[in-house]
């Protein structure tokens, strides 16, 4: 796989820092990575519009820079207005790329608060409705499900909602057990869902951070990887190692067996994210 095959997209996501040596390390990660010649950057967005000045000066800086951009863009705890804002805000910005999330409420918040939108499909429809085809929507899938799933038949048609609503392509909670990505991409094509579907891609930099954020995403750490990271101890050089060996083999399975691309959980760190791209030939 390399930058040059038009036929793999890759790109990098960010979230937007709240210091200024935040901001100076996600511009030296961006600075970095953008020789490899993504597809994007996207810049998350907090629950509720929590993190959306932030968001606002990454996307600000990116744009300033001519770099393709992303933003994400969530509807719970939203009004129609505020989302008509934040489109025209984009629009004006020359950005013809969102991902377009349910999100999630702010702590506290209760779902008397959820205003005009209950789901991303609401969102997806309501782009579409007032922006016509201005934006290539990116929606969440969850090969492994989400996890506030009851069903996960269920889940997939949700899945079919967004992209019945408009969306064009998807990008992956990520995950390291490829089958689960290849049976979910099936159970879409059944149901004729054909649009492409990235997986998303997180390096394995440290072991604890990691084990929390996974249990409470929903993200599953198979469990022959989690022992052996978990017998490295606080040997970092060795959870790196043997992180970047399984998520590279990952990552080249995935590309053989027909994925689209890869987006990459940076973390705003480049060192790992660039690690993987260089095993997998790409190199701008």
């Amino acid at each position: 796989m390399t930058a040059q095959d038009n036929t793999t997209q890759f790109s990098f996501e960010l979230f937007p820092p709240k210091t200024e040596k935040g901001i100076e390390k996600m511009r030296q990660t961006v600075t970095q990575l953008n020789l490899l010649k993504p597809a994007y950057f996207s810049v998350t967005y907090g629950a509720g519009g929590s993190t959306q000045s932030t968001t606002f000066a990454a996307v600000d800086w990116l744009r300033s820079e001519e770099i393709e951009t992303a933003p994400h863009i969530s509807c719970i705890g939203a009004s129609k207005d505020e989302i008509d804002s934040l489109l025209q805000r984009y629009i004006g910005q020359g950005i013809t790329r969102l991902v377009a999330l349910r999100g999630d409420l702010p702590s506290g918040a209760g779902l008397g608060e959820i205003h005009d939108f209950s789901h991303a499909d609401e969102l997806v429809a309501y782009i579409r409705e007032t922006t016509g085809d201005h934006f290539h929507i990116e929606v969440a899938a969850y090969p492994e499900f989400h996890p506030q799933a009851t069903d996960p038949f269920k889940d997939i048609e949700y899945f079919a909602n967004k992209v019945s609503a408009g969306a064009n392509a998807a990008i992956t909670q990520y995950f390291y057990n490829a089958d689960a990505y290849f049976r979910f991409v099936d159970a879409c094509e059944a149901l004729n869902v054909t649009v492409p579907i990235v997986p998303g891609i997180m390096p394995i930099t440290n072991y604890s951070s990691l084990a929390r954020f996974s249990d409470s995403c929903g993200a599953e750490i198979p469990r022959w990887i989690r022992r052996r990271l978990e017998a490295f101890g606080d040997d970092t050089n060795s959870i790196r190692s043997f992180g970047a060996d399984v998520v590279s083999d990952m990552c080249e399975r995935l590309i053989a067996n027909g994925a689209p691309g890869l987006h990459f959980y940076t973390m705003n760190q480049a060192g790992a994210t660039q690690i993987l791209c260089d095993r997998l030939g790409i190199t701008g």
